[in-house]
């Protein structure tokens, strides 16, 4: 496979994962930001903890739909991450999505 056929084929699957993204928003109330990943879901609860003095956050996330491109299946029913960066927790307002564009 050739670079120019890489690009390509991750153009293709990143605007799979946009479309994606685009369906099924609306059917989340919440989007949660990590340093690793960005995730939509029904529930979450973030918890700091400590450790030997270090803080970590705990974050648990139920109704879960994770945007990767790579991950065969994006929707899980719970997802548990855990992480020493920061977290973002957006509230969506269903009057703030956007109706798709066909």
């Amino acid at each position: 496979m050739s670079a120019e056929d890489l690009e390509k084929y991750e153009t293709e699957m990143e605007l799979t994962l946009y479309r994606e993204y685009r369906d099924v928003v609306g059917i989340f109330k919440y989007v949660v930001e990590t340093d690793r990943r960005f995730y939509l879901c029904n529930q979450v609860d973030v918890r700091a903890r400590t450790d030997s003095g270090d803080v970590y956050f705990e974050v648990s996330m139920n109704d879960v739909w994770v945007w990767d491109m790579y991950r065969p299946a994006r929707f899980a029913k719970a997802v548990k991450v855990l992480t020493f960066k920061d977290v973002n927790v957006e509230t969506l307002n269903p009057t703030d999505i956007d109706e798709p564009l066909d």
